[in-house]
């Protein structure tokens, strides 16, 4: 790949596509068998360019009795040959270019699993999801489809010039008008396709964004005739992307349309020097037309050539970007110690945290003792750092300043993974899997569950209720993101799942709001079982829920500005016996009243 065929390639470039082409080294046989049929693809028109010569000056001419018996035959050979050589390049690039997407595709999936979590807080999930299914498909462009274009129309115009060369290097000449024009347009056209191809990319991103948030938010669009809006925003991404969409267009077409017109005059040019009185008597029909001919089977192929750029800058331009989130460092782990099962001794010392992603110090010197087997409440209003504090415990983020101590050990001596293991979650938004409801229960490594156990789990967290009643029992499966369920369907199996990891530690994260009273009094009793001996850290909303707490802790502004019972705060008259009376009142008056 010659720098004034493929535009500027830099050392940035050179690296990307070096990376890309280690993708396909398992697939070298196939690679092999592809590159020898586009070499037999692009060497086969050059080859029956040839006989034009023979053909017109000893067929026609001299009615030549050999050439004309075996003229068909060698015709047909050579279209056959090439047709095999057409079908191994086409499915062996083929094979290479699935095979190597897939792969970007498992390793930037990977990728998104090891991750931190201010990653995802960082970037819309749009844009997450474009990565997999638009940027990928991208570089298969540039690690396959390029190279075949570039080695089946590079092995033309190679023939081509050799069958001009051997015929008349006189007329040959006329080539020297198309190299300079050519070497230009494709530096130009290079450098405006990277440009364009960088903001396609993040336009890709937007638009499943805005799908994503549309689709997912239809009942509120609904409700609130946001369609419009939905409509006018959708449009006005999709407009963005199709005028750079129709700018990639328009360079492809300007330097097509170029090269023809240099082509144009070199072919003029050629048809002038063959028709010199001193040299129109020396050369034959035959070689003039073969000259000719030759010249017009190099013009699609130089333009092709060209319009690889288009391929190659986009695929390079996705790669940097793919390449770029697989080469982000994971979750920090400095952990050393594997810890067994915690007692669930957890200490909270002077704990800050600050959000890198926009400097928002979220805690401020929190010191917080739970007990094992003890209930702490967190409450405060919206906004005062509850759900921040509990973010710490599965080091989605790490403290900022301080440290928390489990079991008399820091807690970032422990490996994540065993961390981890020691920490069941129920969150206000359970998150479940397209999938059955045996599998949503025994997730990840709960996997290895027996039905039974499944079952029992169920039972315990009042869910075996409904679960019952479904066609096929636990092996239902319930959609996306269980969508066949109720919120207080969904709620209980997250309880199910919780319960049957059987975690020391447990984090309720309003796990009861927005609820009916049925259902709520359901994963009351559920989640009465589930605390049991557990230390427990609850969030909520609804302070009636938590008045059995150990201890409950106030948050406001990310400090923990009083601590205490139930009944101590009360007795204290400060922020949480406000709340107290604020919600009480709330639930006190009837719709309707002043």
């Amino acid at each position: 790949m010659s720098r004034a065929k493929f535009g500027v390639w830099d050392a940035q470039s050179r690296a990307v596509y070096k990376r890309l082409f280690g993708y396909t080294r398992r697939f070298w046989a196939m690679a092999v068998i592809a590159l020898i049929g586009m070499a037999v693809e692009g060497g086969g028109l050059a080859v029956f360019t040839q006989l034009l010569k023979p053909m017109i000056d000893q067929m026609f001419a001299q009615k030549n009795a050999y050439y004309i018996f075996w003229m068909p035959i060698w015709i047909i050979i050579i279209f056959v040959v090439r047709a095999l050589g057409t079908f191994a390049s086409s499915y062996g690039i083929s094979y290479i270019g699935r095979n190597v997407v897939q792969t970007i595709q498992h390793d930037v999936f990977a990728a998104y699993l090891r991750l931190p979590a201010a990653f995802f807080g960082a970037e819309p999930s749009g844009q997450q999801v474009s990565r997999i299914t638009y940027t990928s498909e991208q570089v298969s462009s540039t690690a396959t489809d390029a190279v075949k274009v570039a080695v089946t129309e590079g092995v033309t115009v190679i023939g081509m010039l050799y069958v001009m060369l051997s015929n008349s290097a006189y007329l040959t000449l006329a080539l020297l008008l198309m190299v300079p024009p050519i070497t230009l347009i494709a530096t130009l056209v290079s450098r405006r396709y990277r440009q364009i191809s960088h903001r396609i990319q993040g336009m890709m991103g937007s638009i499943t964004g805005t799908v994503e948030e549309s689709v997912g938010a239809h009942r509120e669009v609904r409700v609130y005739g946001g369609q419009a809006y939905e409509a006018d925003r959708f449009d006005a991404v999709t407009h963005h992307a199709r005028r750079l969409n129709l700018k990639i267009a328009a360079t492809s077409a300007m330097s097509s349309s170029t090269i023809q017109t240099v082509a144009a005059f070199a072919m003029a040019l050629l048809v002038f020097l063959g028709t010199r009185p001193q040299v129109i008597d020396s050369i034959t029909p035959g070689v003039f037309f073969t000259v000719l001919t030759a010249m017009g089977g190099m013009l699609p192929s130089l333009k092709r050539l060209t319009n690889v750029q288009a391929n190659i800058q986009r695929g390079l331009s996705a790669a940097e970007d793919l390449f770029g989130i697989v080469d982000m460092p994971p979750e920090v782990d400095r952990g050393r110690l594997t810890l067994g099962r915690t007692r669930g001794d957890l200490r909270f010392e002077g704990v800050g945290l600050v959000y890198p992603r926009d400097d928002l110090e979220a805690l401020r010197d929190i010191d917080l003792h739970c007990a094992p087997g003890t209930v702490t409440a967190l409450v405060g209003r919206s906004g005062s750092g509850k759900s921040s504090l509990v973010s710490l415990l599965p080091r989605f983020y790490e403290p900022s300043s301080g440290r928390i101590v489990l079991d008399g050990e820091n807690y970032q001596n422990y490996t994540l993974a065993s961390l981890r293991r020691q920490i069941a979650w129920v969150g206000q938004s359970v998150v479940l899997f397209d999938d059955t409801v045996a599998n949503n229960i025994a997730y990840g490594e709960l996997a290895g569950a027996s039905e039974s156990e499944i079952v029992a789990a169920a039972e315990a967290a009042n869910a075996m209720e409904f679960i019952a009643g479904m066609p096929q029992g636990i092996h239902t499966r319930i959609g996306q993101s269980g969508n066949m369920l109720s919120g207080g369907q969904r709620q209980r199996l997250a309880i199910a799942r919780a319960i049957l990891k059987n975690a020391p530690i447990l984090v309720l994260d309003e796990a009861t709001s927005a609820l009916d009273s049925e259902s709520e009094r359901l994963i009351q009793q559920a989640l009465q079982r589930l605390i049991r001996d557990r230390t427990t850290l609850v969030i909520a909303h609804r302070l009636s829920t938590i008045e059995h707490a150990d201890q409950i802790a106030v948050l406001d502004q990310g400090r923990i500005v009083e601590r205490g019972t139930h009944a101590a705060l009360m007795a204290l008259n400060g922020h949480y016996a406000a709340l107290h009376r604020m919600q009480f009142h709330d639930q006190a008056v009837e719709p309707g009243d002043d």
